[in-house]
């Protein structure tokens, strides 16, 4: 009786241990972003500009509110930060958080309707290319500009122009994108 237990016992574990030559595959979930805020602040002083997307129900029947919080001045820089949020959580979880830290699969991209305006990366992934999280944006003299924030997650950031902020060549996906109306005093 003890061989067969012995036997019996042999054929489940090598069942259990032999049931998949597969190795486990690891799921990284997409976040869920229901806010885009990017702040301006005038380098030298001055009014901060704030521009931001929310979409609390994602897909649901509710339209995203897209605000700016006042006008931009001419020929001024200003230093941008860009935050991505899942406001559906309480407190609020900052997805930038994680934006910065795979850095290297991420970049957010910032086109202009005109030369109203231009940005230059300020901080950078672990292998020197743009991250896009902080910026400087420099506007040029007054008139209105559309704005369009892009996050995409793993561009192709050795593709031409990428690494200055051109989107075209950058493939990936688009994790959130949103336009803002500008005026610039």
């Amino acid at each position: 009786m003890k061989k067969y237990i012995f036997l019996f016992s042999s054929l489940v574990i090598m069942s259990l241990t032999s049931c998949s030559s597969d190795d486990p595959e690891i799921v990284n979930e997409e976040e869920l972003i229901t806010t885009l805020k990017v702040t301006l602040t005038p380098q030298g002083g001055g009014s901060v500009v704030t521009l931001q997307l929310q979409d609390l129900d994602g897909d649901g029947p509710n339209a995203p509110v897209t605000t700016v919080s006042g006008p931009l001045q001419a020929n001024t820089t200003y230093t941008g930060v860009t935050q991505v949020l899942n406001e559906t959580e309480s407190p609020a979880e900052d997805i930038t958080l994680e934006v910065e830290e795979e850095g290297d699969e991420h970049q957010f991209f910032y086109t202009f309707s005109n030369s109203t305006a231009s940005i230059k990366y300020t901080d950078e992934d672990v292998n020197k290319n743009p991250i896009g999280i902080k910026f400087d944006m420099t506007t040029t003299n007054a008139g209105i500009v559309a704005m369009t924030v892009t996050l995409r997650h793993e561009p192709n950031k050795a593709a031409s122009g990428v690494s200055t902020g051109n989107i075209t060549n950058a493939g990936g996906e688009t994790d959130v994108e949103a336009t803002f109306n500008l005026t610039v005093n």
